[in-house]
């Protein structure tokens, strides 16, 4: 297997990637960007592509929003949770936080530890990276400009940087989820346990076009983990929705969620059911559960055998 992730080496996304079985012992190809990693799938340079999709501070993550939502089809297959910590890296004539004047992270990083830079070096001015480890691994390069960055601890001892602060971040606890995605073919069996991802563009913009889409999950009991709208790029006002619901479109439930969906978005585009890395088996009420919609069809079948 081939392995595509966002870069460079030492990112946590590489973490995530490392807890794939057999990823260890797999080539992995770093990539720039997001849509990098994503069109290393498409074109098929490689199998796989790990990338970051969600923080539980920041919420989702708009570049894999939007790769993965536009472009030739792809599909998700697993998702990896990775703990966020990080640490404030140094340049080795740093000794002090009063000397920082310039500092770089990635932009979800910076988010998640602004108020902790704020009140310890507020004359620090912020420059944005491609990743937590490109703006750490800029403090070995003498043509950058920046004095510290704010990066994973995994990075810094990989490249022997100097640790001044361990623990920057403004939330302990914090979580960013990750997703293993691959071009369109075999969808992972039910665990009972699963986790179920669409991109649903609205075809027109009207009076309860939301609420259409959600009575469709809520008529069938399938609930909804995330939602978050996107802009479609196409004007002001013209958004799509990504949504993760629990279940499997092997549920009845679900598949027949799907069904409704794609009669309000024949656009529509399902991009897989997968584990779900962390929860509990969903609470299925009797009048949901796959008998109770066989029972149901049945029922209809038998009175249409009369027409």
């Amino acid at each position: 297997m081939k392995y595509a992730y966002l870069g460079p080496a030492g990112t946590f996304t590489e973490a995530a990637l490392l807890q794939v079985p057999g990823a260890h012992d797999s080539e992995r190809i770093p990539a720039s960007s997001v849509n990098s990693a994503l069109a290393m799938v498409r074109e098929g340079s490689a199998d796989a592509a790990m990338v970051p999709i969600e923080n539980s501070v920041e919420g989702g993550v708009s570049a894999t929003l939007d790769a993965i939502a536009a472009g030739e089809s792809l599909q998700i297959i697993a998702e990896v949770l990775v703990p966020i910590s990080f640490v404030l890296a140094v340049r080795d004539n740093i000794g002090a936080l009063e000397q920082i004047r310039e500092i770089s992270t990635h932009g979800h990083a910076w988010a998640q530890c602004r108020l902790w830079a704020e009140a310890n070096i507020p004359a620090a001015a912020f420059t944005p990276a491609a990743s937590t480890a490109a703006g750490a691994l800029g403090l070995l390069d003498p043509e950058q400009h920046h004095d510290a960055a704010i990066c994973s601890p995994l990075v810094a001892q990989a490249r022997g940087l100097k640790v001044l602060v361990r623990g920057v971040e403004d939330n302990a606890g914090a979580v960013t989820r990750f997703i293993l995605v691959t071009s369109p073919g075999a969808i992972p069996a039910s665990t009972g346990v699963d986790k179920s991802t669409l991109i649903l563009p609205l075809a027109e913009d009207r009076p309860g076009a939301l609420m259409g889409i959600l009575e469709q999950f809520t008529a069938r009991g399938v609930n909804l983990s995330r939602i978050e709208s996107r802009p479609t790029g196409a004007g002001l006002g013209r958004y799509f929705f990504s949504v993760d619901v629990e279940g499997h479109i092997a549920e009845e439930r679900v598949s027949a969620a799907l069904a409704g969906l794609h009669r309000l978005c024949p656009e529509l585009r399902f991009l897989g059911s997968y584990p779900a890395a962390q929860g509990t088996r969903p609470f299925i009420d009797t009048h949901n559960s796959d008998g109770a919609f066989s029972d149901a069809r049945d029922w209809v079948l038998k009175l249409k055998s009369r027409l």
